[in-house]
């Protein structure tokens, strides 16, 4: 059985190649729900159905979130409510789009919570309702909130992750980040991490991806244990990240963004880490913080590269033991 710790768009295509290497019924992605929102009423976990979305095969390729062959129908009609909601109001907010078609999931979610189904039980439904060949965990059940402290218009303030990487495009500086919740939430999937026969931390955010998963209460020591079977994928390429903001979050919090950096915050949990070919000059550097390193292509540009990543990073787990 194969582990994967995940976040959004890079670990879902990491996890669309690992199905083409690896026996798919033994995969199990654990996906980050610290990013998980509640708006329009809606239930809404981003990762999950990037997860889903993406190896069921049907994620918007340019976007690389939302379904592709999307309408957008319902969120322009909302459109003509803001200028009558009151001031203070959170109604119809514009900000964040939800497709027509993705709404579906979002309202199918939201009435089985409300019916006391776990998200756990919920999201194994709606990957059976596509047709995915993995399973998929969340990493708890429990209400968890990435928190990100952030400088805007010269002023401190507390934002939920979401109003940070989409209301504000990531675009403002990060000064801290917690995990609302963190403490009395219980993981899904310590068992499966003593019974894998390998763990991935796919290409995520360090922070906000990896991090709420790491912080929950025993999951750090379970991957201490586990460390020889542990494989991590840089998200840092060259000093900087693919997609999303993980480069600048790194250096605004006082971390090297590098994989150098990278092998530094997974080394105590880590046994080997994959980096890219455009890092090969620094493997010395990445095995003296205490890691072994593997050298591959990491630019997931094509189902046939994903796919020897995904072999490469298996090998890595045979040759840890």
């Amino acid at each position: 059985m194969i582990s994967v710790l995940a976040g959004g768009v890079g670990a879902a295509r990491f996890l669309k190649g690992l199905v083409l290497a690896v026996d798919p019924s033994d995969v199990t992605a654990i996906v980050n729900t610290g990013d998980d929102t509640i708006l329009h009423g809606l239930n809404i976990s981003p990762d999950i159905d990037t997860v889903t979305y993406t190896v069921a095969g049907a994620i918007d390729p340019e976007r690389g979130w939302g379904l592709a062959d999307e309408s957008w129908t319902a969120m322009a009609n909302l459109a003509r409510y803001v200028a009558v909601r009151p001031r203070g109001s959170t109604a119809a907010p514009d900000w964040f789009n939800l497709g027509d078609r993705d709404l579906a999931t979002h309202f199918y979610r939201t009435a089985r919570l409300a019916e006391g189904a776990t998200l756990s039980d919920v999201t194994a439904e709606i990957a059976r309702a596509w047709n995915l060949p993995i399973s998929v965990l969340p990493m708890t059940d429990d209400r968890v909130g990435t928190m990100v402290n952030i400088i805007e218009d010269g002023r401190e303030s507390t934002v939920t992750f979401q109003e940070y990487f989409v209301k504000r495009r990531h675009s403002v500086p990060v000064t801290g980040v917690r995990f609302h919740g963190i403490e009395s939430a219980r993981p899904t999937f310590l068992a499966h991490l003593a019974n894998s026969d390998g763990i991935i931390i796919a290409p995520s955010n360090p922070i906000v991806s990896i991090g709420p998963i790491r912080a929950l209460p025993g999951v750090n020591e379970a991957l201490e244990i586990a460390r020889d079977r542990v494989v991590a994928i840089s998200p840092i390429i060259a000093g900087a990240a693919i997609k999303g903001p993980a480069d600048r979050m790194l250096l605004e919090l006082g971390f090297e963004p590098t994989v150098v950096g990278v092998a530094r915050l997974y080394a105590p949990i880590c046994g080997t880490i994959v980096i890219d070919q455009q890092d090969a000059h620094r493997r010395d550097e990445v095995e003296s913080q205490g890691v072994r390193c593997v050298v591959a292509d990491t630019i997931m540009r094509s189902p046939e590269i994903t796919k020897a990543l995904a072999e490469t990073t298996m090998r890595a787990i045979r040759n840890g033991d």
